[in-house]
């Protein structure tokens, strides 16, 4: 959480844009290259303190592109975590990020007041995505769920780009 308020304060100071879309580049080369990578790394032990490192940089990064689950997931992919494992890490992860720094503009009044409505209209969106997430999550194996993964990484890091 403490890469979110420095995310939110330089969102307010500096050009995000050019950090936006080189991390989306990176993102969409990472995906990419991995996606067509010969085979899957086995389970590694990963250090608690590059971990410590890792979710401060998707709460910064979070703060910038919306994507804090992104260097999460892609740390996951590197280490081999199996699908059950990486959802319980990185969705609580993203949910954690999203709700402080909304939190954060509302403290600060930096979001339109046409964010309530937007969030209201998008719920049936967000219930059927979800819906559909969960149903699929139980049917793909660990192979399938990795590229889907890294599909979804190349495309967002690509519409970063864009």
């Amino acid at each position: 959480m403490l890469g979110v308020p420095i995310a939110v304060w330089l969102l307010q100071t500096t050009d995000a844009r050019a950090f936006r879309e080189v991390f989306g580049a990176l993102v969409a080369l990472y995906a990419a290259y991995m996606l067509f990578r010969p085979s899957l790394v086995s389970l590694q032990l990963m250090n608690r303190s590059r971990n410590a490192l890792v979710g401060f940089g998707g709460g910064l990064i979070g703060g910038l592109t919306a994507m804090p689950g992104a260097l999460p997931t892609i740390w996951c992919d590197m280490h081999g975590v199996p699908k059950n494992q990486q959802r319980g890490l990185v969705q609580p992860f993203i949910a954690a990020m999203q709700i402080f720094a909304l939190a954060l503009m509302l403290l600060h009044h930096d979001l339109p007041s046409t964010v309530i409505d937007n969030l209201l209209l998008s719920i049936p969106a967000l219930v059927a995505g979800s819906t559909l997430g969960i149903l699929a999550f139980r049917n793909v194996g660990e192979q399938f769920f990795r590229r889907i993964i890294l599909a979804v990484l190349l495309v967002s890091g690509v519409l970063l780009v864009v």
